[in-house]
C-alpha cells in the first residue's frame, strides 16, 4: 500500500509542473502585448513601463519562467496589478466563503444521492425509484443559474429564514452561517447530487444481480445487511470516482454561485480578475484550482486502494 502511495504521488509531480508551464505561457499566449492591456489605452509609456518591471516581461522568456517558478516554490504567486496586494492574500481573503461553500455541497451531495441511490436499486421498478428517477432528470434539466434565480424568487422578501445574498462565517455562530449557505448550498449540489445518485443507482443495481448476492440471499443474509456491507462497498469505486469528478463541477458552479448570490469568495475574484485583466491574480487562481484538482484525484486513486486491493498491483 506504501509503494502504491509513493507512485502516485510522484505520479502528480510531472502534472503539476506542466500545469505550471501552461499557466506561465498564457501570459503570453494572450493577444495583444500584456502590459497594454492591463495598462488601458490611455496609459502613458511610463504606466506601460512601470508594469513590464513588476511582470518581469523586460527581461527573456527563460529568466522570466526560473524567476516566476522560483517565486512559486517560495509561495510567491506574484502581486496584483490593481490592488497591489499579494495573489496569496487576496486568496486568503476570499477563501473561507468558497471552501464553506463546497464542503457543504459536498456533505449535503454525497448524505442525499447514496441513500436515495441505494433505495432506488434496492427497490428497482417500483415507485419510489421511478420518483427518484424523475427528480434525478428535473435536477439535469434545470440549470443551475436558473434555480438560484428560482430559489431567489420564492425567498426574497417574505419573511423566511434563508438570506439571499451575503455570507456569514462560521465564527459567527452555526445558525447564521447555515442560513445564509443553505440557498447556495442547494443551488450547487442539486446537479452533483442527481448525478451521484444516478451512479450510486447503477452501480449498487449491477452489484445486486450479481451471484454471491443471490448466493448471501438463499443462505439468509438480511437484506439490509447485503445492500450495507455487499452492495455498496463493491460499488463504491465507481461512486468515489464521481464524487472526485464533480470537483470540477463545483470549480465551475462556485462560479456562478457566488456571483448569483453575492458571496465574497474565490468565484467573485476569479470574475474580477478576468473582467480587470489581472493576470498575476488570473495565474495564481488557475494554478491553485489545477494543483487541488490533481491532488484530489490523486488522493481518489489512493482511496481506490482501500475499496478494492486488486488495485494496488
Amino acid at each position: 500500500m506504501l509503494n502504491f502511495t509513493i507512485r502516485r504521488l510522484l505520479g502528480a509531480v510531472p502534472v503539476l509542473g506542466f500545469i505550471a508551464l501552461f499557466v506561465f505561457a498564457l501570459l503570453h499566449l494572450a493577444p495583444g502585448d500584456p502590459a497594454g492591456i492591463i495598462a488601458g489605452e490611455e496609459a502613458s509609456p511610463e504606466d506601460i513601463a512601470r508594469i513590464y518591471e513588476a511582470l518581469n516581461l523586460d527581461r527573456p522568456l527563460p529568466e522570466q519562467f526560473g524567476l516566476w517558478l522560483w517565486g512559486l516554490v517560495n509561495g510567491d504567486f506574484g502581486v496584483s496589478i490593481y490592488t497591489s496586494l499579494p495573489v496569496l492574500e487576496l486568496v486568503r481573503q476570499r477563501l473561507e466563503p468558497t471552501i464553506s461553500l463546497a464542503i457543504t455541497t459536498i456533505i449535503f451531495s454525497v448524505v442525499v444521492a447514496i441513500p436515495l441511490g441505494a433505495y432506488a436499486a434496492w427497490r428497482a421498478g417500483s415507485l419510489g425509484d421511478r420518483a427518484v428517477m424523475i427528480f434525478s432528470v428535473l435536477g439535469f434539466s434545470v440549470p443551475t443559474f436558473v434555480l438560484g434565480y428560482l430559489l431567489i424568487y420564492f425567498f426574497a422578501g417574505r419573511g423566511t429564514p434563508f438570506p439571499v445574498q451575503g455570507f456569514v462565517s462560521i465564527r459567527e455562530g452555526l445558525a447564521p452561517f447555515l442560513r445564509h449557505i443553505a440557498l447556495p448550498t442547494f443551488m450547487l449540489g442539486t446537479s452533483y447530487m442527481v448525478l451521484i445518485m444516478r451512479i450510486t443507482r447503477a452501480s449498487v443495481l449491477e452489484i445486486l444481480n450479481e451471484d454471491y448476492i443471490r448466493t448471501a440471499r438463499a443462505k439468509g443474509v438480511p437484506e439490509r445487511k447485503i445492500l450495507t456491507r455487499h452492495a455498496l462497498r463493491n460499488a463504491a469505486v465507481p461512486i468515489v470516482t464521481v464524487v472526485s469528478l464533480g470537483f470540477a463541477f463545483l470549480v465551475s458552479g462556485v462560479v456562478i454561485t457566488e456571483s448569483v448570490f453575492n458571496i465574497p469568495g474565490l468565484g467573485r475574484l476569479t470574475v474580477e480578475a478576468i473582467s480587470k485583466r489581472d493576470y498575476p491574480v488570473i495565474q495564481g487562481l488557475i494554478l491553485l484550482v489545477s494543483a487541488t484538482y490533481v491532488l484530489i484525484n490523486t488522493a481518489t486513486d489512493i482511496t481506490y486502494a482501500f475499496f478494492d486491493p486488486r488495485i494496488r498491483y
